[in-house]
């Protein structure tokens, strides 16, 4: 019943910017944690930025200050803006839904992933 789905991913220049889009179905937004995470080749899956259900934000240093991850709950969709962009940024983003510790849900939700590139 939970989907998840990332949109707005491409190929931009550095320094470039792009605006991530996950529209989620099935949980309200205010209800569950929302991050997005990236995959780069070779490398680990990081988590880049995180919306708590109460709105707080939180990001990976490398991003801090480029990144801005934001929602829309009329909507129902979490936005990743990316400013700034570096070669370094190079990775599939994937966003989860996650439910809160402590609050008794057990969801682990995933979208299918959106590529984005920066060439060097």
């Amino acid at each position: 019943q939970v989907q998840l789905v990332e949109s707005g991913g491409g190929l931009v220049q550095a320094g470039g910017s792009l605006r991530l889009s996950c529209v989620v179905s099935g949980i309200t937004l205010r209800s569950n944690d929302i991050g997005w995470y990236r995959h780069a080749q070779g490398k680990q899956r990081e988590l880049v930025a995180l919306i708590s259900y109460y709105g707080s934000t939180n990001y990976v240093d490398s991003v801090q200050g480029r990144f801005t991850i934001s929602r829309d709950n009329a909507k129902n969709t979490v936005y990743l803006q990316m400013n700034s962009l570096k070669s370094e940024d190079t990775a599939v983003y994937y966003c989860n839904a996650k439910s809160p510790v402590g609050f008794g849900g057990q969801l682990d939700a995933w979208g299918q992933g959106t590529q984005v590139t920066v060439p060097s």
